[in-house]
């Protein structure tokens, strides 16, 4: 048991590539074999993810399943000592850990990398090549989360951008090359900026390893420490902020995001959505707040207000929309504001709001997302105007539909709710007048999404949908679990809340130098 819990991470992180090998040999004709093997391959990291749940440890805040290799050893220079010389050498090291932050997203990742593969059944062109690229996608958000140094992060990070690329571009919808593009863009205009922080943190402080930077850089009788102004770490910490506000998206780096949305195929937006704009989060809280606690404190105001800007924007365009998929879109950004908002609480209530709202609406979009592709693959329409009755010929997926959409606006019993409560309950202890207006993104979320909803599937059926099929079982599988999680988290926070409460009691006392 102890030697498989030594590489259980990366069994966990490398996994697919037992899929990537056996689709290499699976001929390209052989379609169904095809989606057979990318569905099963991703249930392996599932399992052993689950297992990893299943074993960690609630009692303590330290990095559990550590692994920790000699990787790469550069030699950068010699000092010459009498007659023999010393090699100083720049060591890589490989190195995977988990906390109570990362361990509940890989699970997010695994679940959803699961349901989006049976949501991917209805490819029909160039199947091996989109099964490939989704595994080695699935490989990297995986490391990005496990990944305890920051060389590994980079790598991770940068082994999403490719083949998400290609999946927009070649599988997507009408402006799918564009919306490729501007995907491509914009995060390898932040992983640049997040690049440019790494070097600089690593010429300063001589290590790669991200629990170490932060050990030093709370130690102020650290020499390498006091190298760094407090204005310098303002400096480092916005770079940092900037690079992972572009992934979050943080307004006004939203718009790529939009366009991804509605032109990637559902499958790919339910992994987008729920899975890769959680790595801006987890980036933030990881790295923006755990380097720098007293910048991002000296910082929270400005967070809670980009965080309003990001809940109000998001709800009042979304309202307006008249296709689905943009309400959804505008939604996201939304909710992602819930998220900034619970970081400016700076407290351990709103950290486990944010924390809980980066889970919930993981799975929240996911299932919405993967609903609309259902709607479109039988109406080829995702336009409200175009639609309305579906409740009558589909009642199954109307009802997910609404169920899903109460989730989103925060009914109680759902994971919604807990979320949002537990980050405008830290807003309000420390910034009243900011958590009241944020709270009126709350009230709009109801009106975008029950106008969208009710009117896609209530009112005067189009003659032209009259007997349109209902929800086939592998359509019922991800709906089912997806609202299924939605609801545990939602009527026992505890499944959550446990293993991330060590990590965040020990952010929260550096952060505010009190203890939260």
């Amino acid at each position: 048991m102890g030697s498989v819990a030594n590489i259980l991470l990366s069994s966990i992180v490398f996994s697919p590539l037992l899929a990537i090998i056996v689709l290499a040999f699976v001929p390209s004709h052989q379609g169904g074999a095809i989606k057979k093997v990318g569905v099963f391959g991703t249930l392996l990291p599932l399992l052993l993810s689950l297992w990893m749940f299943g074993a960690f440890r609630y009692d303590t805040a330290n990095l559990q399943f550590v692994e920790k290799h000699d990787w790469i050893s550069i030699p950068i220079g010699m000092s010459q000592m009498g007659q023999a010389g010393t090699v100083f050498t720049f060591d890589i090291n490989y190195e995977l850990g988990v906390d109570g932050i990362s361990m509940p997203l890989i699970l997010l990742t695994t679940i959803i990398a699961a349901l989006a593969a049976t949501a991917s059944w209805s490819i029909k062109k160039r199947v091996k090549e989109y099964f490939i690229l989704f595994h080695i996608l699935l490989i990297g958000m995986l490391g990005v989360f496990a990944a305890d140094n920051l060389f590994l992060f980079f790598i991770f990070f940068e082994m999403t951008l490719v083949p998400t690329f290609f999946l927009i571009g070649i599988w997507g919808y009408g402006e799918r090359e564009r919306a490729a593009n501007k995907f491509l863009l914009y995060n390898g205009i932040g992983s640049g900026i997040m690049l440019l922080a790494f070097i600089v943190l690593f010429i300063m402080l001589r290590t790669l390893n991200i629990d170490q930077i932060a050990t030093i850089l709370s130690t102020p009788e650290h020499p390498a420490a006091q190298l760094m102004t407090p204005a310098f770490r303002y400096g480092l910490f916005l770079t940092l902020f900037i690079a992972f506000a572009i992934k979050l998206p943080v307004f006004p780096f939203h718009t790529w995001m939009l366009k991804v949305h509605v032109q990637a195929p559902p499958s790919i937006v339910m992994i987008h959505s729920g899975i890769l704009l959680k790595m801006g989060a987890y980036g933030l809280i990881r790295m923006g707040i755990g380097f720098f606690p007293e910048q991002a404190y000296g910082f929270s105001t400005w967070l809670a207000v980009l965080g309003i800007i990001n809940v109000l924007y998001g709800a009042v365009l979304a309202f307006v929309q008249k296709d689905l998929k943009m309400v959804l879109a505008y939604s996201s950004i939304s909710h992602m504001g819930i998220v900034l908002l619970g970081l400016a609480s700076m407290n351990t209530i709103g950290f486990q709001g944010a924390m809980f709202q980066v889970v919930s609406h993981g799975f929240i979009s996911a299932l919405l997302f993967f609903l609309i592709g259902v709607i479109w693959d039988r109406t080829e329409t995702s336009m409200i105007d175009d639609l309305g009755g579906l409740a009558k010929s589909m009642p199954f997926v109307s009802g997910i539909l609404l169920a899903g959409g109460m989730a989103s606006l925060g009914l109680p019993g759902m994971s919604g709710f807990i979320s949002e409560f537990f980050a405008f309950l830290g807003l309000f202890g420390r910034m009243p007048v900011l958590a009241a207006v944020g709270a009126l993104g709350i009230v709009l979320t109801a009106v975008y999404l029950l106008r969208a909803i009710l009117r896609t599937t209530f009112g005067r059926m189009p003659d032209r949908f009259i007997g349109l099929a209902d929800a086939q079982p592998m359509e019922v599988i991800p709906m089912v679990v997806l609202l299924g999680c939605i609801i545990l988290i939602g009527v026992y926070p505890a499944v959550l809340g446990n293993p991330m409460q060590q990590a965040l009691k020990t952010i929260v006392p550096i952060v505010t130098g009190i203890g939260g």
